[in-house]
């Protein structure tokens, strides 16, 4: 493959528990950060910083938008310090909310008012909706043995739904909380891994009220614009060029599954080299079928306050 066929894609994480401290750095110091944090501030009508410091809610609203802004600013840092141009980006999960502002399907102050709005939604809906949900996550369970697992509790009559495929053997499973035990018993004795049990539920199917909810309550108000840069849907791996296609990608993902295997397929197919991975990221960047992929280009807030090698100057003859 020819240098000028070599591509670039810039991947927007999932969310995982985030502590401030672990971004107060990056969040307070870079000059990028702290302008979106101000912008931020004007949107939400109080300090981004102030509240994500005093949470104590992984995934609250606070917590939910500093994600989303540390994770754009940071795609700002890799473009001005790494040189990157990307040609394509992708944001599972959590992070369709990223890609559709980096992208430019949402502006960043829709972006923000959209993650507090759907953190409160959601917040609410769960309060009252599906609280015996969990969604079970695990790995060392290759694709028959997920299909040997989900027969068995078909065989028991038990709801289930497929929420995450993130690699040929790492799987997650929304289930009711009354059978996760039993779940990750029969993982364990398959020579699987149990991980962790998410609470609320993710992708499943049964959450189509909270779709229909957030898409009335939230979405009402958004103005999606067709993207400058194209959007790999995590769900089936299409290209989105479009509006509308990255406006129901965002609201899918309370209903579909993700899909990150036919992700990584589509990025291969547009000749993607190199992804740069924006964000505080466990597990999209590090799992086998994007290491063996791409060469995969970590870009943190841990990172981004590093001191970098200067470049000496050359003496002119």
């Amino acid at each position: 493959m020819s240098e000028v066929d070599m591509r670039t894609a810039i991947v927007f994480p999932g969310m995982g528990p985030t502590r401030f401290t672990d971004v107060e750095a990056f969040m307070l110091g870079d000059p990028v950060a702290r302008r979106l944090v101000a912008r931020a501030d004007e949107v939400l009508g109080y300090s981004l910083a102030d509240r994500f410091r005093d949470s104590e809610d992984d995934y609250s609203e606070a917590a939910q938008v500093a994600f989303l802004v540390n994770s754009l600013a940071l795609a700002e840092w890799a473009e001005r310090t790494l040189d990157i141009a990307p040609h394509v980006c992708a944001g599972p999960s959590f992070g369709g909310k990223a890609a559709a502002a980096y992208s430019g399907a949402l502006s960043f102050p829709d972006a923000v008012r959209m993650t507090a709005e759907l953190a409160r939604c959601t917040a609410d809906y769960f309060t009252h909706e599906h609280r015996d949900l969990v969604t079970c996550s695990f790995v060392r369970v290759p694709e028959e043995k997920l299909r040997e697992l989900l027969a068995e509790l078909r065989e028991l009559g038990e709801w289930h739904d497929v929420s995450c495929y993130i690699d040929h053997d790492f799987y997650m499973v929304t289930v009711r909380e009354r059978q996760a035990a039993r779940l990750e018993g029969r993982i364990r004795a398959l020579g699987g891994l149990p991980l962790y049990r998410m609470r609320p539920p993710m992708h499943a199917g049964v959450l189509q009220p909270l779709r229909k909810r957030a898409e009335e309550e939230v979405f009402g108000a958004l103005r999606f614009t067709d993207p400058r840069l194209p959007v790999v849907d995590d769900h089936d791996g299409s290209l989105l060029t479009g509006a509308a296609g990255v406006r129901a990608m965002v609201l899918d993902g309370f209903v579909r599954p993700l899909r990150w295997p036919e992700v990584v397929a589509t990025m291969r197919r547009l000749n993607v080299t190199k992804v740069v991975v924006s964000g505080q990221d466990a597990m999209f960047g590090r799992v086998p079928i994007t290491t063996r992929s791409f060469t995969v280009v970590p870009v943190n807030p841990r990172m981004a306050v590093l001191p970098r090698p200067s470049v000496p100057s050359v003496p002119s003859a």
